[in-house]
């Protein structure tokens, strides 16, 4: 069931309204700001700007684990998000290898395979960002319905321009979210949101992936 905002979005008060706007507005300008930054060293520093400033903003709200997503998954959501996962992966290398790609559509990335553990991590501070700041956000504004298609859209905007990216992690957050809606626990889907990841990185040629970046680093790929 889903964890709804202790008022109703539109009974919310005016003042907390726009403090909430601010926050998804500010925190999505910073995003773009190291997504678009013009050096890694510049992109690296806007990147804990956004961490930090949505930390900050999370803390402040003072909102329990079970609304964030933190608390431990119940056993049915958690089996449902995870065979979707797996029934997915089967069917994206399944209909690449019956369209004749080759898989993997990347060789030289397995030699670092081992460092796969890493995007794991950023898929688990993907889902915080998108299911436990701006989900519960655009939740309290307008309703969790509504809080799924809008959180997935900004999700999906900070992949551009990629369209393999931008289109898949639409179609991605909009599971996502739902799950998220129903069953609040952003551990599976993290898990799943990393098998994605690296499914499609093992499927997809570099020279349409650009190596999974967005942005300008897409662009000067």
């Amino acid at each position: 069931m889903a964890v709804q905002s202790k008022t109703p979005p539109a009974f919310q008060p005016a003042g907390r309204r726009y403090f909430i706007w601010a926050q998804i507005v500010i925190s999505f300008l910073f995003l773009e700001f190291a997504i678009w930054a013009p050096t890694t060293e510049i992109r690296n520093r806007w990147a804990i700007v956004v961490a930090t400033t949505i930390l900050v903003l999370v803390l402040v709200d003072r909102p329990s684990l079970q609304r964030l997503g933190l608390g431990l998954p119940k056993m049915v959501g958690a089996g449902l998000i995870l065979g979707i996962g797996l029934a997915t992966v089967a069917l994206m290398v399944i209909l690449v290898h019956w369209l004749g790609g080759q898989i993997p559509a990347n060789p030289a990335w397995w030699s670092n395979l081992h460092l796969a553990w890493g995007y794991a991590i950023w898929a688990l501070m993907q889902e915080f960002m998108l299911q436990s700041f701006f989900f519960t956000r655009f939740e309290e504004l307008y309703g969790s319905p509504a809080a799924v298609w809008m959180a997935s859209t900004i999700f999906a905007a900070a992949h551009l321009p990629s369209p393999i990216l931008t289109t898949a992690t639409l179609a991605g957050a909009l599971v996502f979210c739902e799950m998220f809606r129903r069953y609040r626990s952003i551990y599976p889907l993290a898990i799943v949101h990393a098998m994605l990841g690296l499914t499609m990185a093992a499927i997809t040629p570099d020279s349409l992936l650009h190596h999974m970046r967005v942005g300008i680093g897409y662009l000067r790929y």
